[in-house]
């Protein structure tokens, strides 16, 4: 079970930040509904891709360990897969202080996502497709990011998530419900069909999705606001803080994968049971809050942005 106490007083990201940002008053995109009517051609209920127990002999969610200050560091070495090929030249190079013993998610199926969390010097350290070796990890891309900073990747750079952003801030913890309030955005995915070749801020990265459509966009790091109008009451305590958090900080498109699946962190804690009844809500509860400038691979003005 994570540290909990370890991470009571981490502030994830100064004050400013658009992870800190409450969004259940900025107004919504002018593409929101047509956004909308085309997630929903889907119907598809909002899942909670984390919990208790195992799944096909795995630990449900994405793991994490906190690592103490003085971590010793190992070796990261970056290599390609099978699926996407490999992003070493936009991943930040080790080493990095994540132990050889550190949670892989699915215990090394799936995305093998691992993360740690420096709590005593605000680091957070992440890798994608991810494995041990005798001395370090190899993975196909990895990120560090200082959680006392705004600082964003360079422009175009993925990270140990498909849109250049960092995992951990946009996981269900238990620990945080538990406290009652979730204060991030929750990170979700959706099938590569539903995504557009595009992203907006704080996404850097985009992938190849195949939603070209101009008059519904959906780009990484687009938000979506669950609508106040969605009556939470009659849900668990613990579901009404994740809801709460939907209508007050969104859900955040960070990655290609099973349509609206929100992430979180495997807990022995998690009532599964309980968790299902997340899944009465559908695409049609949510609203798209305004999006910045979209950032359109299509075009070749802003491709020639793109960090070297």
């Amino acid at each position: 079970m994570p540290d909990a106490s370890a991470l009571a007083n981490l502030s994830i990201f100064p004050a400013d930040n658009p992870w800190r940002k409450d969004i259940s008053q900025a107004p919504l995109d002018a593409r929101s509904s047509a956004i909308i009517n085309f997630l929903n051609q889907t119907n598809a209920p909002l899942f909670n891709d984390f919990g208790s127990g195992l799944y096909l002999g795995s630990p449900i969610g994405i793991p994490f360990v906190v690592v103490c200050g003085n971590q010793p560091t190992v070796p990261i070495t970056y290599r390609g897969n099978t699926y996407d090929g490999n992003y070493g030249n936009e991943s930040d190079p080790g080493p990095f202080p994540i132990p050889l013993s550190a949670p892989v998610e699915g215990n090394g199926g799936g995305d093998s996502h691992v993360i740690a969390v420096d709590a005593a010097n605000h680091k957070l350290y992440e890798l994608y497709n991810a494995s041990v070796t005798n001395t370090g990890w190899q993975a196909s891309s990895g990120a560090k990011f200082d959680l006392n900073s705004n600082a964003l990747r360079p422009l175009c750079y993925t990270s140990a998530d498909a849109a250049g952003l960092p995992i951990f801030p946009g996981l269900v913890r238990y620990d945080e419900v538990a406290s009652g309030t979730i204060r991030h955005p929750i990170r979700f995915t959706l099938n590569k069909s539903l995504v557009s070749p595009m992203f907006v801020a704080p996404a850097r990265h985009y992938v190849n999705g195949t939603n070209t459509n101009a008059a519904y966009p959906t780009p990484m790091g687009m938000r979506l606001r669950l609508k106040a109008s969605v009556n939470i009451g009659g849900y668990s305590a613990n579901n009404r803080v994740i809801l709460t958090a939907m209508k007050t900080y969104g859900i955040i498109l960070a990655d290609i994968g099973s349509n609206f699946y929100i992430s979180g962190a495997p807990d022995p804690r998690w009532n599964n049971s309980d968790l299902q009844a997340l899944r009465a809500i559908r695409p049609s509860d949510f609203e798209v809050v305004q999006m910045g400038s979209i950032f359109d691979s299509g075009k070749p003005a802003d491709v020639a942005t793109c960090a070297p």
